[in-house]
């Protein structure tokens, strides 16, 4: 009876991972099928290559968008990483037990936040604050870099807590042992022994940076065009598909789809070059 038992609990895990398998493989072949006939009707450099979207005249190049992601995320990255990590070893190693009994439940009430309560902080807080400041109107690349560094800290923290907290104790207590003070413990051996895990963090916040919809279109300008400055508006791939595919058709509609191919592949190569960079570090 325990044999058939577990026979049938493989057989539900297995239908389980094919299912998720299944699920990747569809979004695959509905992104490809409907992306590539549209860049080749397009034209394969026009589409990346092409500075002007304009589905009016059946232009639609998008490299402003690119460039716009690429800018966005690269900022959120900046601001949000260093934060989210410093915040990860302070919880880890340095944080007194009754803070860490408030300080836990606000990350995790970070991630829990939608994303259009996201932007419409952004759009109340951040953007007056830039337009005040730093000038310009307010909706720009720097608003929307400061908003999603905002955003990706929970993930950050969180998994870079979870990969510090996974180094074993032995590695401190010897660094202590060795005449290292505390920080010198933490900083120069822990934190290098939990890079792999960190780094997971990173790359997780990375896709949600990149892939980021709402929050985006409310501070960012939206306007299809190279970037001039992070003081200037950008539309990123996802807040392009958002805008317009509510009424979009044929070859337009298709170059929608043909946007989130090129997001989707971006995702993969972010996760390829995750792995490639974990190999060398477990080596």
């Amino acid at each position: 009876m325990r044999n058939y038992k577990e026979k049938a609990m493989q057989i539900v895990f297995l239908m389980a991972a094919c299912t998720s398998i299944l699920a990747v493989a569809l979004i695959c072949v509905f992104l490809f099928a409907n992306g590539i006939p549209a860049m080749s009707e397009i034209g394969v450099l026009d589409f990346f290559l092409g500075k002007k979207w304009r589905p009016s005249n059946d232009i639609y190049g998008i490299l402003p968008m690119i460039l716009g992601s690429i800018y966005v995320t690269a900022g959120a990255i900046i601001i949000g990483v260093p934060i989210g990590i410093l915040t990860a070893v302070y919880m880890a190693k340095f944080c007194p037990k009754y803070i860490y009994r408030f300080l836990k439940p606000a990350v995790d009430l970070l991630a829990g936040i939608p994303s259009v309560v996201y932007g419409f902080f952004g759009l109340v807080v951040i953007v007056p604050f830039v337009r005040d400041n730093f000038g310009g109107d307010g909706s720009s690349i720097l608003t929307a870099s400061i908003l999603l560094g905002i955003m990706i800290l929970p993930t950050v923290i969180s998994v870079s807590e979870s990969a510090i907290r996974a180094v074993p104790d032995s590695y401190y207590q010897g660094g202590l042992a060795l005449g290292a003070t505390h920080e010198q413990s933490v900083f120069f051996i822990t934190l290098p022994a939990a890079i792999s895990g960190i780094m997971a963090g990173v790359v997780l916040a990375i896709g949600r940076a990149i892939g980021e919809t709402m929050a985006v279109i409310m501070v960012a300008g939206n306007q299809a065009r190279m970037p001039a400055g992070l003081l200037k508006g950008i539309r990123t791939l996802t807040a392009n598909i958002v805008i317009e595919m509510g009424y979009a058709a044929d070859l337009h509609r298709g170059a929608l789809i043909a946007t989130g191919v090129v997001l989707f592949v971006f995702i993969l190569i972010i996760n390829l070059s995750f792995s490639l960079l974990t190999r060398r570090t477990n080596r």
